[in-house]
C-alpha cells in the first residue's frame, strides 16, 4: 500500500516534469506554426499572432536569453517573409509590432525574475525562522526513535500557529505539541514564547503539573504585553508529555484543551489516550475549577506515541467529513515513526484532494522493541 503509493507520487512528479518540458517548447512550436501558416494560406491572411504570442509565453517561463532569442527568432520569421512576400505596409506593421512585444516581453521576463528572486529570499528567511523555531529533532533520543514535520496549509507558508518540541531532561524525554489561537504573526510569537519556556523548564520543572504552569506565567506575561482582543482571548491548546528514563514503560500527560494523542502498538492496536477529565487551554488556567493532573499511561515496546494538531483532525474531503486518524491508523504497522507520518501526510492529502485549511503538526515517538536497529529517516520536514 505504502509502496503503491510512492509509485503514484512519481509518476505525477513524471507528468509534471513532461507537461513543463511541453510547455516550454511552445514559443518553437508556435513560431513555425506561424511560418507554415503564412506560407500555406493565402495573402490576407498572416500568421503574426503566433509570432507575437511566443516571446510573452516565453517571458515568465525562460531566462532573459532564452526570452531574447524568441524574440528575436520571431522578428526573423516576419522579416523572412517579408521578403519573400514582398514589401507591403501590413508587413512592416506586422514587423514592428512582434518587435515592440518582444520587447515588452524583455521587461516582463525582468519584472518575473525580480519578483521570484524576492520570492526566494522570503522563502529563505522562512525556511530559517522554521528551523530556529522548530528544528527537526534528532532521530534518537533517549533512547527513543523520533520524528517530527510541520505541514502548512498555505503554499510558501513555513510557520504558523502549531508547535511541537523533544527534549532529553533529568526526568526523562519531555515533549510538548500545540496550537495557537490566531494566525500570523501574533501566533508565531506566541508560538517562540510557549517554546522558549518549555526548553528551560522542562530541565528544572520535577513534574508536567509544575511546567505547565511556567507556560502559564510565560503566555500571561506575553499577553499583558500586547492590547486588545489577543491580550483577552489569547490561548494555547497542548498536550505535554513524559516518558521517564530507565526503560519502566510508562508514559504520563498533561492534555489541556489539544486532540486526544493515540498510541499504535506492534500489533497494530491501537489507543486513543483522552484524559479522564477535560482541562483547559494553556492562558485560561485561572478560569479552571481544580488543579489539573497528569495521566499515566502503559508504553510498551515496540509502541509509537503519536501527537498532532487539529490541522489533522479536522481536515475535511469534499463532503466536509472530518479526517479520522484513530480510524485510518487502526490496524496498520509502520517499521519506524517516520515511516508513520509519511504514510498519514500522503493519506491526509488523498481525503482532501491536495490542501488543507489548517497548518498541521505532527510528532511521532516510539519506544523500540531490544536490539530493534536505529529508523533512518527517508523524508524530511516538508510543505505542501
Amino acid at each position: 500500500m505504502r509502496q503503491g503509493s510512492g509509485d503514484a507520487e512519481a509518476a505525477g512528479d513524471a507528468a509534471g516534469g513532461g507537461a513543463r518540458r511541453v510547455v516550454r517548447a511552445l514559443p518553437v512550436a508556435l513560431i513555425v506554426l506561424g511560418f507554415a501558416f503564412d506560407l500555406l494560406t493565402p495573402p490576407s491572411y498572416t500568421g503574426s499572432p503566433f509570432f507575437a504570442a511566443a516571446p510573452l509565453i516565453a517571458a515568465p517561463l525562460s531566462s532573459l536569453r532564452v526570452t531574447a532569442f524568441t524574440g528575436a527568432m520571431a522578428s526573423l520569421a516576419v522579416l523572412l517573409l517579408y521578403v519573400h512576400n514582398g514589401t507591403t505596409v501590413e508587413s512592416l506593421i506586422e514587423l514592428v509590432t512582434v518587435m515592440t512585444v518582444s520587447a515588452l516581453a524583455l521587461l516582463t521576463n525582468r519584472v518575473v525574475r525580480r519578483s521570484g528572486e524576492r520570492l526566494a529570499s522570503a522563502r529563505g528567511i522562512a525556511e530559517a525562522a522554521q528551523r530556529a523555531l522548530l528544528p527537526t529533532p534528532s532521530e534518537r533520543i533517549g533512547g527513543l526513535h523520533v520524528s517530527a514535520r510541520y505541514e502548512a496549509a498555505q503554499a510558501d507558508a513555513f510557520i504558523g500557529g502549531d508547535l511541537y518540541a523533544v527534549q532529553d531532561t533529568p526526568y526523562g524525554v519531555r515533549l510538548a505539541v500545540g496550537d495557537v489561537r490566531g494566525k500570523g504573526l501574533g501566533a508565531v510569537e506566541a508560538v517562540a514564547v510557549v517554546l522558549g519556556a518549555f526548553r528551560e523548564a522542562a530541565e528544572t520543572e520535577p513534574t508536567l503539573e509544575a511546567l505547565a504552569q511556567r507556560l502559564e506565567r510565560a503566555l500571561a506575561r506575553e499577553a499583558a504585553r500586547r492590547a486588545g482582543l489577543d491580550a483577552v482571548e489569547g490561548f494555547t491548546t497542548c498536550v505535554l508529555g513524559e516518558i521517564p528514563t530507565g526503560g519502566s514503560g510508562v508514559l504520563r500527560l498533561l492534555n489541556r484543551g489539544h486532540p486526544e494523542p493515540l498510541l499504535l502498538y506492534a500489533d497494530g492496536g491501537l489507543a486513543v489516550l483522552a484524559p479522564a477529565e477535560p482541562a483547559l487551554p494553556l492562558g485560561l488556567g485561572e478560569l479552571a475549577g481544580a488543579p489539573e493532573r497528569a495521566e499515566e499511561w502503559p508504553f510498551p515496546a515496540g509502541a509509537t506515541l503519536l501527537l498532532y494538531t487539529d490541522g489533522l483532525s479536522e481536515a475535511r474531503d469534499a463532503s466536509g467529513e472530518f479526517y479520522e486518524p484513530a480510524v485510518r491508523l487502526r490496524g496498520r504497522v509502520f517499521p519506524g515513526p517516520d515511516a508513520l507520518l509519511g504514510a498519514l501526510s500522503r493519506d491526509v492529502r488523498r481525503h482532501t484532494g491536495g490542501g488543507t485549511t489548517d497548518d498541521m503538526a505532527l510528532l511521532a515517538v516510539c519506544r523500540p522493541v531490544q536490539g530493534q536497529p536505529e529508523q533512518r529517516r527517508t523524508v524530511p520536514a516538508v510543505t505542501p
